[in-house]
């Protein structure tokens, strides 16, 4: 059986902390709403101001390719943003998947393998289909090669730490812990994305669009989790 009542990926009991699927797949759909938003918005340049404006704004005026603030500020930043980092987020997931296999929790290994893959794969046909330049006050940036939308950092972290943080939070006994690791899940997704406009390596709708899609498809890979532990359980 792909779950069992052991798997954290979908538990025996309907545990109440826990929202249902109805909602599960609302918070989706409003958060795939607001990057279609966010899309359009972009299409039509309704965003440009506000883009350009607030990257300007954490540049330094004498010289926009350096970020505004002290330098131990801008080492922070790029040592958060490298949590976001394909190496960092492909050396979580192996962790992951190892101790799923491990644990035999086929359920959890599904789920992880699925959201991962499945967003790289989403995120990546997102950036060809847009094809967005990145913004160009900082040299580093010459040097990447992908597109700027949706940002893949911002897309994958919140995939993955949200995906992990869940399952570990669904496998912990008490409330308060749950939320803890929760939280800690949610403030990793956004200091991430905040770092790649902090440096000028995203515009801020591509962080903010990475958000959302990369969040509805954490929440309907869990939905779909669920839903396939329901009809497994006997």
């Amino acid at each position: 059986m792909l779950f069992t009542a052991e798997d954290p990926a979908y538990p025996a009991r309907r545990d109440p902390t826990q929202p249902p699927r109805v909602a599960t797949l609302v918070a989706a759909s409003v958060l795939l709403a607001l990057f279609a938003g966010i899309s359009a918005a972009i299409y039509s340049g309704g965003l440009t101001d506000f883009d350009r404006g607030l990257l300007l704004a954490l540049r330094d005026q004498l010289n926009p390719a350096d970020a505004l603030g002290p330098r131990w500020l801008a080492v922070g930043a790029r040592d958060i943003t490298a949590l976001g980092s394909t190496a960092v987020l492909t050396l979580a997931t192996i962790v992951a998947l190892g101790y799923f296999a491990l644990e035999r929790r086929w359920g959890g290994f599904a789920l992880v393998f699925v959201a991962i893959i499945g967003g790289t794969l989403v995120n990546n046909t997102l950036k060809a289909l847009v094809q967005r330049a990145r913004p160009n006050f900082v040299a580093e940036i010459a040097e990447t090669s992908t597109y700027s939308f949706p940002s893949g950092h911002a897309f994958m972290s919140a995939v993955t730490f949200l995906i992990l943080g869940a399952l570990i939070a669904r496998a912990r006994p008490d409330a308060v812990g749950r939320a803890f690791v929760f939280a800690v899940a949610v403030a990793l997704t956004l200091l991430v994305g905040a770092s790649r406009v902090y440096l000028g390596m995203h515009w801020p709708s591509d962080v903010l669009a990475g958000w959302c899609a990369g969040a509805s498809w954490a929440l309907l890979c869990w939905a779909a989790a669920d839903w396939i532990g329901r009809r497994a359980r006997p």
